[in-house]
């Protein structure tokens, strides 16, 4: 490679990180919009949908889950497993079955939470 080579293939690099980090922090902005709603409907201000650790704990109360469930979330696969369990009961909160909520609240975040937010839905807790 010659020089020349060397700080082209250093520009990419460099394009696609701050490509990458712009574009993760557009879908965390639109997350955080669809929390922000999702959060007002349930009574719970929507401040703090901007909080990244403390948004979680809103979303397990949302789920009327316990806030220890926070800690099974830094174990590895055992966090998918809760992130599931969350998202379905999250979504069943709303009158929503486990499809809905298994692909547009888990897998689908960002449009999930914006249908939850700015759709017809209310906040109805599962006893």
């Amino acid at each position: 490679m010659t020089p020349s080579d060397n700080d082209l293939f250093d520009s990419i690099l460099d394009s696609m990180g701050v490509g990458g980090g712009l574009i993760g922090f557009v879908i965390y902005v639109v997350i955080v919009i669809g929390f922000w709603k999702t959060f007002s409907k349930a009574g719970i201000p929507g401040i703090l949908a901007i909080i990244p650790i403390v948004n979680t704990l809103f979303l397990l109360r949302i789920a009327r889950m316990s806030m220890w469930f926070i800690l099974l979330l830094l174990i590895p696969i055992v966090n998918i497993v809760v992130s599931i369990v969350m998202a379905v009961k999250v979504g069943r909160n709303f009158g929503h079955g486990g499809a809905f909520s298994f692909f547009l609240l888990w897998l689908l975040a960002p449009i999930g939470y914006l249908i939850l937010g700015f759709g017809s839905d209310r906040y109805q807790p599962v006893r």
